[in-house]
């Protein structure tokens, strides 16, 4: 009888200590929190338009772009019956984002707001006649593409993309510490 009671003893501290090591496991889960690479931020920050949103997960750190027809659709009640197993999927994801508090959609083309961070740009040159070529051809239509063309004639194709990226890092950087995500801006 002893040999019994050793073993229900050792089964009962297993299942004790099993159950022990759930729950630190599980409270680990909850209580760390995800740590988000700026640049990967940044990048889905720079797919949003008029056709896509981004979102993040703040609890998990995923980041999702869904068309704004999947995200209608999943809204609606969607039907994945005969859809292809792709479209099953996407639209599995869509139905998670719209139906989660934890993802948060990433700033749009509205508070980015492209324009003004050219605008910046063009008015941040030192040069006089340039800050004047630039801003002079950034009115009206087709602005956007007067601009590429003038900061190439101009050689300075590379300080806007650096004086852009700047420009998302802060509004990424903004975002996330308002949700109080953490972030890294490390590579790796």
């Amino acid at each position: 009888m002893p040999s019994n009671e050793h073993e229900c003893s050792k089964k009962t501290r297993q299942k004790i200590y099993k159950k022990k090591y759930e729950n630190i496991s599980r409270e680990r889960q909850i209580t760390m929190e995800p740590i988000i690479r700026l640049k990967d931020f940044i990048q889905e920050m720079d797919l949003v338009g008029d056709e896509a949103k981004a979102f993040l997960n703040i609890r998990t750190g995923e980041l999702v772009t869904l068309s704004i027809e999947d995200l209608g659709a999943a809204e609606d009640g969607w039907d994945a019956e005969g859809a292809p197993e792709w479209q099953q999927e996407v639209m599995r994801k869509a139905e998670e984002v719209v139906s989660s508090d934890d993802f948060k959609e990433l700033p749009d083309k509205f508070e980015i707001d492209e324009y003004r961070i050219m605008e910046s740009f063009c008015e941040s040159r030192e040069a006089e006649a340039q800050r004047w070529r630039l801003l002079d051809n950034i009115r009206g239509k087709g602005a956007f593409r007067r601009f590429k063309d003038t900061i190439y004639d101009l050689g300075i194709e590379e300080e806007w993309y650096r004086f852009r990226d700047q420009a998302f890092k802060e509004i990424a950087v903004r975002w996330l510490e308002g949700y109080q995500v953490a972030y890294t801006d490390e590579e790796g």
